[in-house]
């Protein structure tokens, strides 16, 4: 699975400002149908309960601390976006925007047909194709940053991480690497335990007996 390090890394080199959950400098903040904006951290009880622990320090599991990288990721690319992007203003063709520039920091190889390896999945020799993010990481991405979205005040309707266009490009890379790699992303079905054959009662003969 490909990871975001390599953006990380660069705006790193770039700039001084690390990622930060809150973002000074740019506008995560959600406006609501009345106008009032709500806030870029967790507006669920998850607020208060961190509050209420900050005395005790509580330990993330693996996916809520890659989730806030993602969130906070996606926040930085906003405020490098040229102009700089509001997540208010936020919609599916940012996104694709967004997993299009993510690519040059993919790490998997995606042969083109003109490629003699295309649809190898074992080829035996480097080629000069170019390197992607696999869909799968970026599958997984999608769906943080989706629930990130809702768990910071977006309404799942307005969610642009669920939008269709989003959808169909994720589908598209994923029909188009595995031609190009020659694996398959369908899941395998679970095969079930034989059963064994229901115990038939006792004969008549035994009862007689």
């Amino acid at each position: 699975m490909d990871s975001l390090q390599g953006f990380e890394t660069s705006n790193a080199n770039l700039s001084s400002t690390a990622l930060t959950p809150n973002f000074p400098a740019c506008d995560l903040s959600i406006t609501t149908v009345n106008g009032s904006p709500l806030s870029a951290t967790p507006s669920s009880s998850s607020s208060s309960s961190s509050s209420s622990s900050s005395s005790s320090p509580t330990t993330l599991s693996r996916y809520e601390n890659q989730k806030r990288r993602d969130w906070n990721t996606f926040g930085q690319y906003l405020c490098n976006h040229r102009p700089p992007l509001s997540l208010s203003r936020c919609s599916g063709a940012h996104v694709l925007e967004f997993l299009r520039y993510l690519d040059q920091f993919g790490k998997t190889k995606v042969h083109t047909q003109l490629c003699p390896f295309f649809g190898h999945p074992n080829p035996p020799a480097p080629c000069p194709c170019p390197l992607r993010q696999a869909w799968g990481s970026l599958d997984a991405l999608i769906g943080r940053l989706r629930a990130a979205f809702e768990e910071h005040g977006g309404k799942p309707e307005a969610n642009p991480f669920g939008a269709r266009a989003v959808r169909l490009y994720l589908r598209e890379v994923r029909d188009s690497q595995a031609k190009a790699r020659g694996i398959s992303y369908e899941k395998k079905k679970r095969k079930r335990p034989p059963q064994a054959p229901p115990s038939l009662p006792p004969s008549n003969m035994n009862q007689n007996q």
